[in-house]
């Protein structure tokens, strides 16, 4: 049998066994029932446990480069708010090439205050009816805000010119007109970031079928995306007529995707090198003593607090209970010691290797 073969009967076999074991839900209209024990295949959850921890020592190098990008937006952030910096970031690409991912690597570490994400449907009936950029317009950000457009108004370059939602009239005169506005918006000082993620026919292929088979990642694929596989070279066409027509004033930036870690690494440092900016001098913060307990204040239990009022959740899980345990007993700390004392002894690190224990 092939490795392809073997691997696709693997899947299956995974699949199967899924739908074969009982959920938290007696049924699909039940509501969640926390108290519902699950069954844990105790072979599958340390196959499960092993891949968590392979997973997290090939990632160390990525999570070390992911950190110090994250603590310099933060940097970026302070100087957008304090110098009143517009900023509007276009997140394009094919469908699983990672835009999404990319986004909430970023927004995990700004404020919802100062950046937010756009993520529009469809056209309704009535938007179809107004000047094709308005409501993108009301989105856009005032001073001292970023907008992250998870797709932007190149729907029109893309999948509306492919799938026929537009007219060649109605695209043309988008990537005529798209120029003019985004001149208009750097004029308003806005500085505009247009990422296109690329990834490979393979590794699409290969996302769309993780998505299939894991029931929480299945809302991420629509009967749309599916078939756009079948127009896998209109959209290249598409996408090619949509870097030569609509570059004028803002340039296309290409993210190379099929290695998703490095995609996020390297649009998070072109974002950053778009923009001169210099780190804010803040004010020295200072935690305050806590405030003394009044002599007439009462401290209440809040777990036999009246039921009527208030309630704590039920307390379904615990700290002992996310400790797992190997066949031995041993705790998930005492696992973790173990390998932190063995890998101080058989990795070669060097001596101002801030990484090291």
């Amino acid at each position: 049998m092939s490795a392809k073969k073997k691997h696709s009967t693997k899947k299956r076999d995974e699949r199967e066994k899924r739908e074969a074991t009982p959920t938290i839900r007696s049924s699909l209209r039940a509501s969640f029932d926390p108290t519902r024990p699950m069954v844990v295949d105790a072979g599958d959850h340390a196959a499960k446990i092993r891949k968590a921890v392979r997973k997290a020592i090939l990632n160390v190098e990525y999570e070390e480069q992911l950190s110090r990008l994250q603590s310099e937006l933060v940097v970026w952030q302070d100087y957008v708010v304090a110098n009143g910096k517009k900023v509007v970031i276009l997140f394009e690409g094919r469908d699983a090439a990672g835009k999404g991912g990319c986004i909430s690597r970023i927004t995990d570490v700004l404020s919802a205050r100062v950046c937010k994400v756009v993520a529009l449907g469809a056209p309704t009936e009535a938007e179809k009816s107004q000047w094709y950029f308005q409501k993108y317009v009301q989105h856009l950000p005032s001073a001292g805000h970023i907008v992250l457009f998870d797709r932007s108004w190149y729907n029109r370059s893309g999948v509306e010119r492919v799938m026929g939602f537009a007219t060649p009239e109605q695209v043309e005169q988008f990537e005529r007109e798209v120029n003019v506005f985004e001149q208009m918006l750097v004029d308003a000082d806005t500085h505009v970031v247009k990422l296109w993620f690329d990834v490979s026919d393979e590794q699409q292929e290969m996302r769309f079928r993780g998505r299939l088979e894991r029931e929480e990642k299945r809302w991420k694929l629509s009967p749309m995306d599916l078939f756009a596989r079948s127009k896998w070279y209109d959209y290249s066409h598409a996408r090619d007529l949509m870097f030569q027509n609509t570059s004028k004033t803002v340039p296309w930036s290409i993210v190379p995707a099929d290695d998703k870690r490095v995609a996020r690494l390297n649009a998070i440092q072109h974002i950053l090198s778009t923009m001169d900016y210099e780190e804010v001098k803040k004010e020295d913060l200072k935690l305050p003593a806590r405030q003394d307990k009044p002599h007439d204040y009462q401290e209440v239990d809040l777990h036999k607090i009246d039921p009527s009022t208030a309630r704590v959740v039920p307390q379904v899980y615990t700290t002992r209970g996310l400790e797992s345990r190997d066949e031995d007993d041993r705790s998930w700390q005492d696992i973790a010691d173990v390998v932190t004392k063995k890998s101080k002894k058989h990795l070669k690190l060097s001596s101002d290797d801030k990484t090291a224990r």
